[in-house]
């Protein structure tokens, strides 16, 4: 059986928000897999892109991803990328029911405008046309991966968070505890 939640998607989408309340409601732990992997480094996410570019990143959330699929009854907010190695969804995959939640690329640009200092994908001059570029490559990845989705376009946090228990009750072949 399965106890964690694995929130998986583009930036954007929700995960950290959706996360700390579904893990609230459901008297879990929440794990923010970025938090991880920068206590872990000593340094921020942008910092290590910096210094140590896309694939030092990498290399660190492979290692945060195997140490928190461990954990039992747990949220885990995952960053954007985490489907890019597909060691990482199936480690996730072996404690937790993958969720990912989707938007609209125009959702998306207007939830993470002010974040581009920490965004270091998106720090381009023209950053519809990546998270469009971003999107078509990555949705593969995050479909393959998902157990369920959620459009997180036109709701609010609470109504993610009911969607998913919701499907997490009615579904029994997502093999999920209470």
């Amino acid at each position: 059986m399965k106890t964690n939640i694995a929130l998986i998607g583009f930036m954007g989408t929700g995960k950290s928000a959706v996360g700390r309340v579904l893990a609230k409601k459901m008297r879990r732990r929440f794990v923010e897999l970025d938090a991880v992997i920068e206590q872990k480094a000593g340094k921020s996410i942008p910092a290590i892109f910096q210094q140590d570019g896309e694939i030092g990143f990498r290399e660190l959330e492979i290692q945060a991803a195997k140490d928190v699929a461990q954990e039992k009854r747990t949220v885990i907010a995952c960053g954007g990328g985490i489907v890019l190695n597909r060691i990482n969804i199936d480690r996730l995959k072996e404690s937790a029911v993958i969720v990912h939640l989707t938007a609209s690329p125009s959702v998306i640009m207007k939830r993470t405008t002010s974040d581009r200092n920490i965004r270091p994908l998106l720090n381009v001059s023209d950053q519809a046309l990546r998270i469009k570029e971003l999107l078509k490559f990555r949705r593969p990845f995050y479909e393959r991966a998902a157990d369920v989705t959620v459009n997180t376009s036109k709701l609010d946090i609470d109504g993610v968070v009911e969607q998913i228990i919701d499907t997490l009750k009615n579904d029994e072949s997502l093999n999920f505890k209470k």
